[in-house]
């Protein structure tokens, strides 16, 4: 029996070793919040674990961004503080146009020209490059969304895994599966039950999208080729997005159409959901003095903090003051005007405990950006959501909430006090919004492994197995005329064709021959 015990204290003893891990946040707001979930995490499962956190990216208000001192390991960058407040500056702006109902794909490349701007920094810096190096890490863990997290990876020569913030339709490069018939493109606003019409506009936005990939690498390509030495890897950003030895999604089919994977994809969605714990006494005090009326979270994503149209604003707040509920928003006090007054059910906080508030009893709606973590919050929490979408994938977002019976959407430009107050108690009177959040509750709550435990037995599969190559389908390094099969349909299309051809040019050259010897 001894001898037994030691054999497998043997085998088991490479699980056990401890890896170094360096995780990637170049941009903070909710991508922090999950690298900072991740790390800390693996950590607590006892691997040595360090953060490159870049700071002055707009950050969430009144939390902390400088990582869990009891837990991992973080190391700080910065371009200075000019710099930082003019692109906040910036920030601030967009914001303002997303409100207007103005986000476009401009405002996006203009955005990923200041993350191109920041990379070409963050590479040159020689001391911060070369303590990366040398510390040698086994595996990175990278925000995906973030082309400069690839382009360092691959300049430190160290193996990655891409951890994507959204959902399964983000990323255009890493080869799922995704019939044009059912799987909606990123941005086509579309269901997975399209009539006609609806696949004619998803077929159209998947020939687009190649050219979207490709406009956002031109902006990062320069950069690559400075930094690293061998040039820019072979595809550009589809090379560096198959180089990755795992993708793992933050979504569930709680709230993600179903659609084929491949075995170098996992989901792991729901990562900050955990069973709320008791708010504050302040704010137990004044939820409690809404009795079973109950109250609403309001809160337009980690990097909004203020509404910056001040029509919008006003119906937003009269619209508030006309239901009985208590409503609490996560807002900047210090940005409210001064010309406005707050209703008595009125509550502003420049930080909120979301999970804790949605997880109490009198919670009755969520009113969000369509943030993917904040719906994965509000499913975990069986909270209907009202959903006012800004920018990015937060419309597609509330299109699967919707679809899924999670709630309703308005459009900001769209926004009265009386469309609003009676959105607001269609959603908490009519049962059916509660029942179909209960119902999408309990099929994310049933997955048998937690989402961080998940991530993290995958983390720790590659790194015992040397890597993703085994989950890794040959279709990714085929040429694209073998992977559709082209050269055999021209192979067969010859094979048929040419006898055919073959015969007509045959028939023509005797039907000339009879003629002349009709002529003569």
């Amino acid at each position: 029996m001894a001898f037994v015990f030691w054999m497998f204290s043997l085998l088991a003893l490479p699980l056990l070793q401890c890896a170094k891990i360096v995780t990637v946040c170049l941009i903070g707001g909710s991508h922090y919040l999950l690298l900072d979930e991740i790390s800390h995490n693996l950590h607590q499962h006892g691997h040595e674990v360090r953060m490159l956190l870049q700071l002055g990216n707009p950050v969430i208000t009144g939390f902390s961004s400088t990582g869990r001192t009891d837990s991992y390991q973080t190391s700080t960058w910065s371009l200075g503080e000019k710099y930082i407040k003019e692109y906040n500056g910036w920030f601030l702006e967009q914001q303002t146009q997303f409100f207007l109902g103005r986000d476009n794909f401009n405002s996006f490349l203009n955005f990923m020209g200041h993350l191109s701007y920041q990379c070409d920094k963050l590479l040159g810096d020689k001391k911060m490059i070369t303590f990366l190096q040398r510390e040698r890490y086994d595996i990175a863990i990278l925000d995906a969304f973030h082309p400069c997290s690839f382009i360092l990876a691959h300049k430190l020569g160290v193996q990655y895994i891409a951890f994507y913030p959204g959902t399964l339709n983000g990323p255009l490069s890493i080869a799922l599966p995704s019939p044009v018939s059912y799987i909606p493109v990123f941005g086509s606003q579309l269901s997975d039950h399209m009539n006609l019409w609806g696949r004619a506009k998803n077929l159209f936005y998947s020939f687009l999208a190649p050219v979207g990939k490709e406009l956002v690498w031109s902006i990062f390509r320069e950069v690559a080729e400075r930094h690293l030495e061998s040039g820019p890897p072979p595809g550009g950003l589809e090379g560096l997005h198959q180089g990755a030895e795992l993708w793992a999604f933050n979504t569930d089919f709680s709230l993600e159409f179903p659609q084929p994977l491949m075995p170098y994809t996992v989901l792991v969605g729901g990562l900050l959901n955990k069973p709320a714990k008791p708010p504050e006494q302040d704010l137990e005090l004044w939820i409690s003095s809404f009795g079973e009326t109950g109250f609403v979270v309001v809160t337009l994503g980690s990097m909004v903090s203020s509404v910056s149209v001040d029509p919008l604003l006003v119906e937003l707040v009269a619209g508030f003051s006309s239901i009985p509920q208590g409503v609490l928003w996560r807002y900047d006090p210090e940005r409210w005007p001064s010309h406005l007054d707050r209703p008595p059910n009125l509550r502003l906080v420049d930080w909120l405990p979301l999970n804790d508030l949605l997880g109490h009893k009198n919670a009755r709606l969520f009113i969000s950006h369509g943030g993917q973590n904040s719906l994965l919050q509000a499913v975990y929490h069986a909270v209907p959501v009202l959903g006012i979408p800004l920018f990015g994938d937060q419309f597609d977002n509330m299109v699967r909430a919707e679809t899924k019976g999670l709630g309703l959407t308005i459009n900001p430009t769209h926004i009265t006090r009386e469309l609003l107050s009676s959105t607001i108690q269609i959603l908490i009177q009519d049962t059916r919004f509660r029942s179909s959040a209960l119902s999408l509750s309990r099929i994310h709550k049933s997955h048998p492994v937690p989402p961080v435990l998940r991530l993290i037995q995958w983390v720790e599969h590659i790194l015992h197995s040397g890597g993703g190559t085994h989950l890794k389908p040959v279709s990714l390094v085929q040429p694209w005329h073998q992977r559709y099969l082209l050269d055999l349909v021209l192979l067969l299309s010859l094979g048929v064709l040419g006898p055919v051809v073959l015969c007509w040019i045959l028939c023509r050259n005797k039907n000339s021959r009879d003629k002349r010897k009709k002529i003569q």
